[in-house]
């Protein structure tokens, strides 16, 4: 198992040094043909210089593309690998055109950079279809076993898994209640085991065991695993301790996101003036409805503020007073609603909001009243999201999808609790681009999505059956 890892790992690592090659050496082209002497003009650059510029263009696209999975061959499908590639090419090539400007001191040429993203784009296409064939063709789905103890959460995610057939193959599955022996010999004869959500007592024994016998786990995480992600190694004693602060973020922390939020709101605020205007016209000659739509949602500390968005909904949308979260297709969306939940053009408002202090860029969604007191009745630890600002986006956000569990989301929102930092923040945001244009991200709850779960334990063969 160990050398196949690694094996993986190196056959990732040479597909992925040809890509950036390729890509480097498409711009070095470009850039002698159509930039170098007509940018340069009369400024000497030599070969150094000319170096440095293809050097600075691979190290972004080595930056872009470790953020957005332009890389993980094996790991995505290749449309999700293509599109993630593609968005790092769009990023590093607009930041290259305007280096390429500024070195100038004019406006570049646009139309070279348009030919040659549009080359590149054919090369990431054609790469990827390759690649994936030999990782595929090479490293053949293992054979899963799944322990489980808790009848939805491992028919939810085995659902997930059975959606990407050339990655997981769940091949037996055990209840923890069988005995801890009797999943011992399914774990010998498995080449990976799915822990989801078994008692901590069993799942600790079955972790060292498939740490002895060199066995890879994915294991469902509890909510006391996820705190222990921020807490700090302290070294002064010979036993080993891990300090929690518990906090949430210190004061250095919440002043530099403040002093972010306050920066990147305000010229947002500015760029998106004209388009937040037409937004509003559009929306009042739709149906002559409000513009903006507002409710109380909740904040650090249990906080109520009014959050502001665009009107998405007809008017009324719960004029019986009764929360309901919205649906695929459903009808009270607007025909322009649709479009800016499509494109989350809806929440550009918010940015108001994080300029007055109500919210933060990042952060867990902010959730309405109704909705915080309910979900805190079934889950206490739901109120651990109140320790810091809501946010525009988040790891929840960007990582999730609008329909996903409460209690899934509650846990991204942790993770992203227990393990600021500025850094993250950047990368979430940079992440959010991403998720814009994908629309399972936005997608409403379906309405038969109960169905889906099988009533008993005995129940998930059939799943795996109904998959083909």
């Amino acid at each position: 198992m160990k050398r196949t890892d690694q094996h993986k790992e190196f056959i990732r690592f040479g597909f992925s040094f040809v890509i950036l090659l390729a890509l480097a050496a498409i711009w070095a082209y470009f850039w002698i043909q159509h930039y170098a002497e007509t940018v340069l003009r009369d400024v000497p650059f030599g070969y150094r210089g000319n170096g440095l510029i293809f050097a600075v263009y691979a190290i972004l696209q080595l930056a872009f593309n470790n953020f957005y999975g332009g890389y993980r061959i094996g790991y995505y499908r290749p449309g999700y690998v293509i599109y993630s590639g593609v968005l790092a090419l769009i990023m590093c090539n607009a930041i290259t055109y305007l280096q390429t400007s500024l070195i100038g001191a004019r406006i570049a040429d646009v139309w070279p950079f348009i030919i040659m993203t549009i080359v590149q784009i054919g090369v990431i296409w054609l790469w990827v279809k390759i690649a994936h064939a030999f990782y595929i063709k090479r490293f053949p789905p293992q054979s899963l076993l799944m322990v489980y103890g808790g009848n939805e959460l491992a028919s939810s995610l085995l659902l997930k898994m059975l959606s990407y057939p050339e990655n997981y193959t769940v091949k037996n599955y055990i209840d923890i209640d069988k005995g801890i022996e009797a999943v011992y010999q399914m774990v010998l004869q498995s080449d990976g085991v799915i822990l989801c959500d078994i008692p901590a007592k069993q799942r600790n024994r079955l972790l060292k065991f498939c740490f002895e016998q060199s066995i890879r786990t994915y294991t469902t995480p509890k909510i006391s695993d996820i705190l222990m992600r921020g807490a700090t190694e302290i070294d002064l004693f010979d036993t080993p301790l891990l300090f929690g602060h518990n906090t949430g973020l210190n004061l250095g922390q919440r002043f530099f996101k403040r002093l972010t939020d306050i920066i990147i709101s305000g010229f947002a605020l500015i760029a998106a003036a004209p388009f937040m205007l037409v937004i509003a016209i559009v929306i009042r000659l739709c149906d002559g409805g409000p513009v903006f739509f507002r409710q109380e949602r909740c904040t650090i500390g249990s906080k109520i503020f009014k959050v502001c968005k665009f009107r998405s909904m007809i008017v009324d949308a719960e004029k019986d007073g009764k929360s309901r979260p919205a649906i695929d297709k459903d009808p009270r969306i607007t025909p322009v609603g649709r479009i800016l939940r499509a494109t989350r053009m809806d929440e550009l408002p918010q940015l108001w909001n994080i300029l007055r202090g109500d919210m933060s860029i990042v952060g867990p969604r902010a959730e309405r009243i109704e909705h915080v007191e309910k979900y805190t009745q079934s889950m206490p630890e739901f109120a651990y999201r109140l320790k810091v600002k809501a946010g525009l986006t988040g790891l929840a956000q960007t990582v999730g999808r609008y329909n996903t569990t409460p209690y899934d989301k509650l846990k991204l929102d942790l993770m992203y609790i227990t393990t600021y930092s500025l850094f993250l923040d950047f990368k979430l945001m940079l992440m959010t681009v991403k998720v814009l244009f994908l629309p399972e991200s936005t997608q409403g709850f379906a309405q038969d999505a109960k169905e889906t779960i099988p009533a008993s334990k005995s129940d998930l063969s059939e799943i795996d059956s109904s998959q083909g």
